[in-house]
């Protein structure tokens, strides 16, 4: 299917590994034109590179952590004139109620929330004038199906989809189109750290641990982030005009709920 996107250019933060780089990858395999964002340089151009070499498109990274205001600004002053922004970001360390006070929220907010929020209040305004824009924004199941040890995640991602629901609204006969992916389980890096942890607290093998948690999903299996990455795709395309503050899960059909 031809995504009707090429030529354009896209904002994807978070970039250089796991469910970013699935969205990057298959943006620009749609011939979309990329500045790509992740905290570590090295990392994030070595992708940018394969990514260049596999797809043809024009990469520009920004080695910049979005959950400060400088590190926005200095984003932002390369991205420049954009059409599409994925916004994502790793989730706050699990623990219990007891555990948080106001200065773990404010970061957990400021990196999960906040920071997604002002990426869009820079970036919509030049969206609405051309009349066309795309805004996906990668938060988590737990905003399905809050996960206790998460509490901070929780909060904050709940918070960014209230955001979403009446904003998308807002800019929607403009021509723009803002919607958030949730996702389960998949096989990225945190996945590995996840299992590890299960590995490590009941002495088994890191293989044993993976395959208790994918009994716990119907599709048997981790998602892949290439499949991630083609939903993020398609949510950007011109066929997706219609669907308007949708929260997608994708989760393999873990969480157990009717809508």
């Amino acid at each position: 299917m031809d995504l009707g996107i090429k030529g354009k250019r896209a904002l994807v933060c978070a970039s250089s590994k796991g469910l970013g780089r699935g969205c990057a990858e298959a943006l620009a395999a749609a011939g979309v034109d990329l500045v790509m964002n992740a905290r570590g340089a090295d990392a994030l151009e070595e992708t940018a590179e394969a990514i260049r070499k596999a797809h043809g498109v024009a990469v520009v990274t920004v080695a910049a952590d979005v959950a400060t205001e400088a590190g926005r600004a200095e984003l932002l002053e390369v991205a420049g004139d954009v059409d599409i922004l994925v916004t994502n970001a790793g989730g706050p360390p699990p623990g219990s109620w007891e555990d948080w006070d106001r200065e773990d929220f404010i970061r957990a907010l400021d990196a999960n929330m906040l920071a997604p929020i002002a990426l869009m209040k820079a970036l919509l305004p030049q969206m609405t004038e051309k009349g066309w824009g795309r805004v996906v924004n990668i938060t988590s199941q737990s905003v399905k199906a809050p996960i206790a040890a998460l509490g901070l995640s929780n909060s904050a991602r709940a918070g960014l989809t209230g955001y979403v629901a009446g904003t998308s609204r807002q800019v929607a006969p403009k021509g723009v189109t803002i919607n958030n992916m949730l996702p389960g389980i998949h096989a990225t890096d945190r996945a590995v750290s996840l299992d590890t942890g299960v590995s490590q607290s009941q002495g088994i093998s890191l293989e044993e641990a993976k395959r208790q948690r994918e009994a716990t999903i119907p599709a048997r299996r981790y998602g892949t982030p290439e499949e991630f990455g083609a939903m993020c795709a398609f949510l950007c395309s011109e066929h997706a005009g219609f669907i308007v503050g949708q929260n997608i899960l994708l989760d393999g059909g873990a969480i157990n709920a009717t809508l």
